[in-house]
């Protein structure tokens, strides 16, 4: 399982790999949408690298309460979790 620096840490290079974002930018509390300026068909193709990293669709639901990083790692980390 993977640990919350693990996945912030691939988290973060998604990020800067995806959509061209200084690493520095990237922090826990970093606000998507603010912050970043990940705007919603940005969302989904993170939604979609998160999947293919994991292997495991985050719902758009629960990706709606989804607001700074750290909110990403903790439903990440929520989802890879052994049940």
């Amino acid at each position: 399982m993977q640990t919350r620096d693990e996945i912030f840490n691939t988290l973060r290079d998604a990020l800067v790999e995806l959509f061209e974002l200084d690493a520095e930018r990237v922090t826990m509390d970093a606000n998507l949408y603010q912050d970043l300026e990940i705007d919603s068909i940005d969302a989904v193709d993170l939604i979609d690298h998160i999947k293919r990293q994991t292997g495991k669709k985050i719902a758009a639901e629960d990706f709606k309460a989804v607001r700074t990083v750290g909110d990403v790692v903790d439903a990440v980390h929520r989802m890879v979790a052994p049940a």
